[in-house]
């Protein structure tokens, strides 16, 4: 059985006799970066600089809620706004796969430059079990690549440190339990972030359009949990089809965007059911998306695939 305690005991004695100088790590305010940032700090105290990258991609208010949590935590921490290199980078790219390798090898020039700024050569990440097992390599086939393992660069200038990569989620998050983690309960949240939430080109419009989405199906949901209508799932969110559809706004033909609602219940990403949503939470749910962006959205769908053969992202 896993032993939390152990872990980390183990962990932060490794990291002392493994990082000798400064190190940076990503703080996404996910629960992997943050119980990551926090058993690095338990290490080497202020040799730790967490960089919150805004890539553009961020879910509604993120990053203002993340600046603020790490603030909490008196962790030394930065702000980066990328978001206009991001988008230029991404600019006509529609494939998923190159998608994520151009934010890996983005994600690590920009740690680069930081590392620089800080003096450090040591990059912390919170890459767990599946991301590496689902990127492939060796024997294993690629599922898809995830930004922190087969997006990065073949040539980095930086040393990388990964003190949670023989963890599944579950495990992480008895780790966060025990350091007393408030994101302890945070559901997943991809790297690459509302990029692969919008098939297709990552657009300002698109990127805009899948936030908003995303943030009403997490309000609807959190609050049917909340008043016992429902369990809360494991991972939920909105995604953004690159088609256009026929609808009706009024008496007025409308040609607008479909939204696809993506909910499931997991214990260690690897498999995964889809949740058993009630019909008047899905039906508020894509009232409220068509109401609130009536211009943009006339469709809503839910998705019921398990994984396999699905994955929990569409993209």
């Amino acid at each position: 059985m896993f032993d939390a305690e152990k872990f980390i005991e183990d962990q932060v004695k490794k990291m002392k006799e493994e990082v000798k100088g400064k190190a940076i790590i990503a703080a996404s305010g996910g629960v992997d970066s943050t119980v990551c940032a926090a058993l690095v700090s338990r290490a080497i105290g202020d040799r730790l600089l967490a960089v919150y990258v805004d890539t553009g991609f961020m879910r509604k208010g993120e990053t203002e809620s993340v600046d603020k949590m790490l603030k909490r935590l008196g962790v030394n921490h930065v702000v980066v706004d990328a978001s206009d290199e991001y988008f230029a980078a991404l600019k006509g790219v529609t494939d998923p796969e190159d998608k994520r390798k151009i934010i890996g090898e983005k994600f690590i020039r920009i740690f680069e430059r930081e590392a620089k700024k800080f003096g450090t050569e040591y990059v912390v990440q919170g890459t767990i079990a599946p991301d590496w097992i689902e990127s492939g390599g060796g024997l294993r086939d690629t599922i898809k690549s995830h930004h922190n393992v087969g997006g990065l660069p073949a040539e980095m200038n930086v040393k990388l440190v990964e003190p949670l990569r023989d963890l599944y989620k579950d495990e992480v998050r008895k780790v966060a339990r025990v350091l007393k983690i408030e994101v302890a309960e945070k559901q997943p949240f991809p790297g690459p972030a509302m990029a692969i939430r919008v098939m297709g080109e990552a657009t300002r419009e698109a990127v805009g359009v899948a936030r908003e989405a995303c943030a009403i199906v997490e309000e609807e949901i959190e609050k049917a949990a909340a008043e016992g209508k429902m369990k809360l799932p494991w991972q939920y969110f909105a995604v953004l089809l690159p088609v256009k559809s026929v609808g009706v706004q009024g008496d007025i033909r409308a040609y607008g965007y479909t939204i696809a609602v993506r909910a499931v219940d997991s214990v260690d990403a690897m498999t995964a059911v889809y949740s058993k949503i009630p019909h008047e939470v899905l039906e508020k749910i894509s009232i409220k998306i068509t109401n609130k962006m009536k211009d943009k959205v006339n469709r809503v769908v839910y998705d019921i695939t398990n994984k396999p053969p699905a994955t929990i992202e569409w993209e």
